[in-house]
């Protein structure tokens, strides 16, 4: 793989400063996480040495990061029509589907996200998550619905990165769950990881979980003991709100991973959530911007189904 060398040398006053923090400020164009990676990966030397993220620099020192080159895409574009909420030359923000997978894995090689993408943006996408995940800087289940963001180059996704990374982006969830709330809002504040018995699954983890944030608001009480509520996230967690939900004894309606069985008389597809809102600053205008995208239909005949 092609790599691009980028060299500095640590001037006196620059001594002592953690080397993840220390290439922070001498470029612009790589998040402190993606270069925590690279440093992860023996990708970043001093003095010829491979360093630990919390290492300090070291006065005079010669540091080379080596930055790999994006693969060429190997995906196939495919003219599959996308609900374009928003669309400049940084990003495009989506309204995504019912039962639409964001990225190509082992199993769904086409008909996802990405394959619209590369359809709709002639290729141009950020190439910082590989051949697989081009422009994808997050992404939510197959089965959630609502909106997603994609960028188009190197420096919008690594500025969106860092604002996930520091969890000043906004994202609000829509949900319909089992059980009556007493309170109008809550928080769930538990480690999320692998679950250690099953690995395909997220589950609460004390020991190897990490930190793990979900705000939620009472929206509507419904028939049947079930509650239409609102999530924010402060994290990004895998399957976050399903696991917290599930862990509070308020399982998501149709969740078949961490839901209930009976759910399975309603013929759902899948949990019923809803990506309704995502806000961030834009990359290149330094603006925030705020974007919604309205209940699906199902989700709404549901809703009008369970009313008092």
């Amino acid at each position: 793989m092609e790599k691009i060398i980028m060299t500095f040398q640590v001037k006196p006053e620059q001594e002592g400063i953690r080397i993840d923090k220390y290439l922070g400020m001498c470029q612009k164009e790589l998040s402190r996480s993606y270069l925590q990676k690279l440093i992860k990966d023996q990708a970043v030397l001093m003095n010829g040495k491979t360093v630990i993220a919390k290492e300090k620099t070291i006065k005079d020192a010669v540091i080379h990061v080596e930055v790999p080159k994006p693969e060429p895409l190997e995906i196939k574009p495919e003219p599959i029509p996308l609900a374009i909420l928003y669309e400049d030359q940084d990003i495009i923000v989506i309204n995504k589907g019912k039962d639409m997978v964001v990225h190509p894995a082992a199993g769904h090689m086409s008909g996802t996200i990405v394959n619209a993408l590369l359809y709709h943006c002639k290729g141009e996408l950020s190439g910082i998550n590989g051949i697989m995940r081009p422009g994808i800087v997050h992404r939510i289940d197959r089965n959630t619905t609502g909106v997603i963001v994609a960028c188009k180059n190197d420096k919008a996704h690594h500025k969106i990165a860092e604002q996930l990374k520091e969890h000043s982006i906004t994202r609000k969830y829509m949900a319909i769950v089992h059980g009556n709330f007493q309170e109008e809002t809550g928080s769930v504040q538990v480690p999320i990881g692998r679950d250690p018995s099953e690995r395909k699954k997220m589950a609460v983890n004390w020991k190897n979980g990490k930190e793990a944030i979900t705000h939620y608001r009472l929206l509507e009480s419904l028939k049947h003991q079930l509650s239409y509520i609102e999530c924010q996230l402060e994290t990004g967690r895998t399957h976050q709100i399903r696991v917290h939900m599930a862990w509070i004894h308020h399982p998501l309606l149709g969740d078949d991973v961490y839901g209930r069985i009976s759910d399975q008389k309603y013929h759902l597809m899948g949990q019923v959530l809803h990506a309704g809102v995502l806000g961030f600053i834009h990359p290149s205008t330094g603006k925030y911007m705020e974007f919604r995208a309205q209940l699906p239909e199902y989700f709404q005949e549901l809703l009008d189904k369970f009313r008092l």
